[in-house]
């Protein structure tokens, strides 16, 4: 698995990550009261906010680091994305389903672009995985 190249793409995309969860994970820790009623957001919890916020920036910031990293690495972090935007994406479901925001459609649909991006390349380095073992 050592010598299996990096699929095409997927460095950018934790590239792209790394701007979009600082983009929205800085507001979120910082200033949970000035962002949030912007978006429509009426109650605002601000440590589960800013909360957010943290899981945003570290998983934003690793994604940063790692961007040269093997494929081994990049197979973790593919995990941890796919379990992290999974999650997400049923706790914001439930949330509007309970009558949360319209604010939460915007998370939701970005949770699920990013969902199906991560799971994706999850599939293709699982394939080549699968693949180097049958040589």
């Amino acid at each position: 698995m050592n010598n299996t190249p990096l699929p095409a793409g997927l460095r950018t995309w934790f590239v792209i990550h790394f701007a979009v969860d600082l983009l929205v994970g800085i507001p979120l820790l910082f200033f949970p009261e000035v962002i949030m009623p912007i978006i429509g957001w009426e109650t605002i919890d601000p440590i589960t906010s800013r909360i957010v916020g943290a899981a945003l920036m570290g998983i934003g910031i690793e994604s940063w680091l790692g961007r040269d990293a093997s494929i081994e690495v990049y197979r973790a972090m593919l995990n941890l994305k796919v379990i992290w935007s999974s999650s997400a994406i049923i706790g914001i479901a439930l949330g509007l389903w309970m009558g949360g925001g319209k604010a939460g459609w915007l998370f939701l649909f970005i949770f699920v672009i990013f969902w199906f991006i991560w799971i994706s390349y999850w599939i293709v380095i699982e394939r080549q995985k699968r693949q180097g073992r049958e040589k």
